[in-house]
């Protein structure tokens, strides 16, 4: 599996078999205590292309179990916010975004687990993985226990295959560059991909889900379980897919996740494209909607009015027309779910929270709200990657 960090180097000795015995235990108390990020090379390599039948047995189950966690039940219809995890690791801005949710409707916050950069929020995990600059949560189990304290229901974000740290550990498995051969392929944003068949690192996705999970988490909810679009795509090659579909290859991983996890109760959720609510075909993306749905216990289209183009159902600019937007998609991804024999309930969608296409006033937030109601769904999520929140956008709470 993935080496974490650097190797750490064993001092050599020579001498009499009571010095050996010494160094052994000096060695084993180095170990013990290594900073995070210089643990030795022998852990399992995720990306090992060459060790892959051994890797199907090797997972995080292998390290000490974590503490026994209590979870909470998932609300009849989830209302929530998004927290990034450099929020969640600075206590004071944290307890901002909290307090805007106070006396609100907001009954699910969504933490990232594991972050656009790779990095792996959680500071003491246990998964090996490779050593970022990305924001680390060092009572991040404490967080979570607290949220459950105010019934708040903690939903764990997975960035999947949008993964520029492990990519820089492992360019071999990751979308390549055609101009520049042996070098991962980047997006504008200058970020890497994995290449999604690759059921080695699909094992990596799965045990940061058990432990996210195990530290208490309610729900994981995977992002960016797809193959890439923003950047040239013309000079991206993906060796690993070559002998499948995209839509397969995603269908697999869907399938794999869900043979992995629900067995163990693991609620699980499917970030997908706003489009896949009105496209059928996988838009060079892999993500259908109809084969997501056998897998996940919800799936949440991000229906940003800001994404959808120019004259979407006939509205110039949709971004100014979140009520209508919203509502069409949502009826549409309803009327889809029923067709697959699946229940519409499990549609939660992404709404827009930031300014894009459109000032986003607490109007307009709520229009979208309401399109999401008109359409016989209750449950919504609100994304702002500033995690910037409105509270007037935000309905009081009710009452029973």
């Amino acid at each position: 599996m993935n080496i974490r960090g650097h190797e750490a180097g064993v001092a050599r000795t020579t001498g009499i078999v009571f010095g050996a015995c010494v160094i052994v235990v000096l060695g084993a108390l180095i170990f013990l205590f290594m900073p995070e990020g210089l643990l030795p090379s022998d852990h399992i390599d995720y990306g090992d292309l060459a060790g892959l039948s051994d890797l199907a047995t090797t997972s995080v189950k292998a390290v000490e179990p974590l503490p026994v966690v209590t979870h909470i039940a998932t609300p009849a219809a989830v209302k929530g916010i998004y927290m990034t995890s450099c929020v969640a690791s600075t206590p004071s801005i944290r307890e901002r975004v909290l307090s805007v949710m106070k006396d609100t409707e907001i009954n699910a916050l969504v933490i990232d687990l594991k972050d656009y950069t790779g990095t792996i929020s959680y500071a003491a995990s246990k998964v090996p993985a490779p050593s970022g600059k990305g924001c680390r949560v060092a009572d991040l189990p404490e967080f979570i226990a607290r949220l459950h304290k105010d019934n708040i229901y903690a939903i764990a974000r997975v960035t999947v295959f949008q993964d520029p740290l492990y990519a820089a550990a492992h360019p071999e498995i990751a979308v390549q560059s055609i101009s520049h051969p042996d070098t991962p392929w980047t997006d504008k944003n200058r970020l890497a991909y994995i290449d999604p068949n690759f059921p080695a690192y699909w094992d990596y996705i799965v045990d940061i889900s058990k432990e996210g999970y195990a530290i208490g988490f309610d729900e994981i909810n995977f992002d960016y379980i797809r193959f890439p679009s923003d950047g040239d795509m013309s000079d991206a090659r993906f060796i690993l897919s070559a002998s499948t579909t995209k839509a397969m290859a995603m269908t697999d991983f869907f399938s794999y996740l869900r043979s992995e996890l629900a067995p163990e109760g693991i609620i699980m959720s499917a970030d997908l494209f706003g489009q896949t609510t009105v496209n059928t075909d996988d838009m060079g993306i892999g993500q259908i909607l109809e084969n997501s749905l056998p897998y996940f216990d919800y799936v949440a289209p991000m229906v940003y009015p800001s994404h959808f183009i120019s004259n979407f159902d006939g509205y110039p600019n949709p971004a100014e027309y979140p009520y209508e937007v919203v509502k069409n998609t949502m009826i549409r991804a309803v009327e889809r779910a029923v067709a697959a024999s699946s229940s519409p309930d499990k549609i939660r969608p992404w709404l827009q929270a930031f300014d894009l296409g459109a000032v986003y006033t607490p109007e307009m937030v709520k229009k979208q709200y309401q399109g999401v109601y008109d359409a016989g769904l209750t449950s919504w999520m609100l994304w702002n990657a500033a995690n910037v929140y409105n509270k007037e956008a935000l309905m009081p709470v009710i009452e029973p």
